[in-house]
């Protein structure tokens, strides 16, 4: 029937591209899910950061009104902000954008708290409170405008997680 071998040869040729081309378009088609797959994990992961940011801005908002209205001394809310601002996930050097309460923070994280504060003699908590006040009152003038500067940035980052 076919006495040419050429004729074989092409048959196989044809056969082999059209395999190769029908893998091809099979991997092409899983690269593609494979990509949308990614794209949809990483609106999910950065929707649950800024569901997680918000959150801490909303706990911010509400430690820099307290220190505002005075219901919230220094020492507590720099150590809270620090606290809540270094483990927000969207936003990067902080520290550097309000440096009093981190310096705050920085002078007074050594020192013990509640139960460990308790355990401490009268002599060692006066010296530590002393240390405290005496940093606190290097530091106020530019707490207070970290903290007027701070309310400002939590409320526009807020609005801006919101939408």
């Amino acid at each position: 029937m076919f006495s040419n071998p050429w004729i074989y040869l092409a048959l196989l040729a044809m056969v082999i591209i059209g395999v190769l081309a029908a893998v091809a378009t099979k991997l092409l088609s899983q690269l593609k899910q494979q990509t949308l797959e990614q794209e949809q994990k990483k609106a999910a992961q950065q929707q649950a950061l800024q569901q997680h940011d918000k959150k801490i801005i909303a706990s911010v908002i509400i430690i820099v009104r307290a220190m505002k209205e005075a219901q919230c001394d220094f020492a507590e809310g720099c150590w809270r902000l620090s606290v809540l601002l270094d483990s927000l996930k969207l936003s990067q050097d902080l520290n550097l954008q309000f440096p009093a309460v981190f310096k705050f923070y920085e002078g007074i994280k050594h020192m013990p708290i509640l139960a460990e504060r308790k355990k401490l003699d009268k002599r060692t908590r006066m010296k530590l409170d002393l240390e405290r006040m005496k940093l606190e009152a290097e530091l106020a003038e530019d707490i207070r405008r970290d903290i007027a500067l701070l309310h400002q940035y939590a409320n526009e980052r807020n609005s801006m997680l919101s939408q």
